[in-house]
């Protein structure tokens, strides 16, 4: 079964962060948790640029895919929707990362636009996002 973890002192965020080669300076006041299975950490979700009762930005890294149960996504929307009150919830992935572009397409998320040379290397960045009225994952 997969636990559910609050980051403390960013160590989770900075695992994050180490995983898709990005800058750990931005991770401060952000809220991270962690999913971990038999004592290993399979993947992290930081929720940061959140704007009360408007919307919130998510930055997923995983090792393993088995983090993404139902009772996991149950427990990431409805802290992004219910407890956080947010209207939104805004994610970009890298367009080469087809896997990732496959799953949060398949958990609800709808694509939006392209950032075209959007990343450090060049790359472009695909711009997702989901409204609470489209989730089917709030109980």
């Amino acid at each position: 079964m997969i636990s559910i973890l609050q980051d403390k002192d960013n160590l989770i965020a900075r695992w994050v962060c180490n995983g898709l080669g990005f800058d750990t300076a931005w991770i401060e006041d952000n809220y991270t948790i962690g999913f971990v299975e038999n004592g290993c950490l399979l993947g992290g979700l930081i929720f940061h640029n959140y704007r009360p009762a408007a919307d919130v930005w998510w930055t997923i890294y995983a090792e393993s895919p088995r983090w993404c149960s139902r009772r996991v996504l149950r427990f990431i929307f409805n802290m992004a929707f219910k407890v956080l009150k947010c209207r939104r919830i805004s994610l970009l992935v890298d367009k080469s990362n087809r896997r990732c572009l496959s799953m949060v397409k398949r958990m609800g998320f709808q694509e939006e636009g392209c950032l075209r040379a959007f990343r450090d290397n060049g790359e472009d960045a695909v711009l997702l996002g989901m409204l609470r009225d489209e989730c089917k994952w709030i109980v």
